[in-house]
């Protein structure tokens, strides 16, 4: 006769496995999508006739440390200089924020470079209330939006205009991002890995599939009046690049994807500020799936795959790992073991096999990321950084229901720089 523990196992085995699965289906598509995109000729020159105004959102609330660097390498852009201006909103910085910003206007005064300061008032309320208070003072017909620590290669802009105009049913369009800082230690080469990960698995993997992605925080275009449609950013969003994402499907558009556009950004040097970061993700997710889950079930939009994935990623996978983890460590010490038959050893070790593969099907697809350290890394990112993120989910989770249960506001947590 079963017990608790092997319906429990049971249980935990079917979700781990079939999220698994799906992952390496994604990884196969995304493979597909990458070469597909290898092949595709974009002349990003010559297949525009004529470039839209844009303008370019860049949040920065106490960005010292990296706010130079990244609005020269946007006044680099390759971009008819009369049809873009960049738009920096100083969101009540405390720091030289301002100061490095104004410092540049005086050095650059043709680089169509705007500066919008915002107090104690106005300000300091969020990325969000930064965006939608630039989004007050832009003047293009297309809005683009780079985080205060991004880079952007010269030419990213060009693909994102090209690609954006090539639909009528694109509402928006995203470009890739690269960890800039990815060798400062082994935290910033987990997260390396992680990113390139995600956007060819999650993003080309989907859109292959069901012509689906999201808007990441940055390093993306959307249309000027569709954002103004929809009233701007969701100020009391903490993922607000997610939240955007879904009203723009269920108003009917798609958001495509063109790795070719590219910018790079710092990411977190510190476990503690990896952990707030993503803390922040995941009370942001929460937020989403709160406020759309059920009510998009109304009409078919393909933001439904995606709601219904982040569910299953954060709370049944969520509870599975969890739930595998205290067996094992119950059997192991001969507090409780599980009566079914069968070597559970080797299910177990198919399952590391397939994270391995997956991740590794991942990193083929960027020159010079799949070599022999970056594999060992992965080896060891099964037991140590995938475990950690049991931690963020559980403390992101609570950290919700505590902030809705006090009804106090989800506070946003900007990224320290380094």
């Amino acid at each position: 006769m079963l017990k608790v523990i092997d319906y429990i196992f049971i249980y935990s085995l079917f979700a781990i496995w079939i999220l698994l699965l799906f992952n390496v289906r994604l990884s196969f598509a995304g493979y597909s999508f990458f070469l597909k995109m290898e092949e595709k000729k974009i002349d990003i020159i010559k297949g525009v006739s004529n470039y839209p105004t844009v303008s370019i959102l860049v949040p920065a609330h106490n960005e010292e440390k990296v706010i130079e660097r990244s609005i020269l390498s946007m006044l680099k852009l390759d971009y008819p200089r009369e049809k873009l201006e960049i738009i920096v909103i100083n969101d009540n910085s405390t720091d030289k924020t301002g100061e490095i910003l104004q410092d540049l206007k005086s050095k650059y005064p043709s680089g169509n470079l705007k500066i919008i300061t915002t107090n104690a008032q106005n300000g300091g309320k969020g990325k969000a209330n930064a965006l939608n208070i630039g989004l007050g003072h832009a003047k293009g017909e297309y809005i683009v939006v780079y985080d205060a620590d991004n880079t952007p290669e010269v030419m990213s802009l060009r693909y994102l205009v090209h690609e954006i105009i090539s639909s009528k049913e694109y509402g928006a369009a995203i470009g890739k991002f690269r960890t800039r800082n990815k060798d400062t230690n082994l935290l910033t080469r987990f997260i390396n890995i992680e990113t390139l990960s995600f956007q060819w698995m999650i993003q080309g993997g989907r859109w292959k599939l069901f012509k689906l992605c999201l808007l990441p925080g940055t390093n993306f275009i959307v249309k000027r009046k569709l954002l103004e449609e929809i009233g701007g950013w969701d100020p009391r969003a903490i993922a607000e690049d997610t939240e955007l994402s879904i009203r723009i499907y269920l108003k009917g558009y798609r958001i495509a994807f063109i790795p070719k556009a590219v910018s790079w950004e710092q990411e977190p040097e510190t476990l503690r500020v990896w952990l707030r970061q993503r803390n922040r993700w995941v009370k942001g997710n929460i937020y989403v799936l709160n406020k759309y889950l059920f009510s998009s079930l109304k009409g078919f939009s393909p933001i439904i795959i995606d709601l219904f994935y982040r569910f299953l990623e954060s709370f049944l996978f969520l509870s599975a790992v969890i739930a595998s983890d205290i067996i094992f460590l119950l059997g192991i010490s001969n507090i409780r073991k599980i009566s079914l038959p069968g070597n559970f050893i080797i299910i177990w070790f198919l399952a590391y096999i397939l994270f391995v593969l997956e991740i590794s099907i991942n990193l083929t697809m960027e020159k010079g990321e799949y070599n022999l350290n970056n594999f060992l890394i992965v080896l060891l990112m099964y037991f140590t950084y995938c475990q950690c993120w049991i931690v963020v989910c559980i403390t992101g989770i609570c950290s919700y229901i505590k902030d809705t249960v006090l009804k106090r506001e989800h506070a946003w947590y900007k990224t320290e720089r380094f």
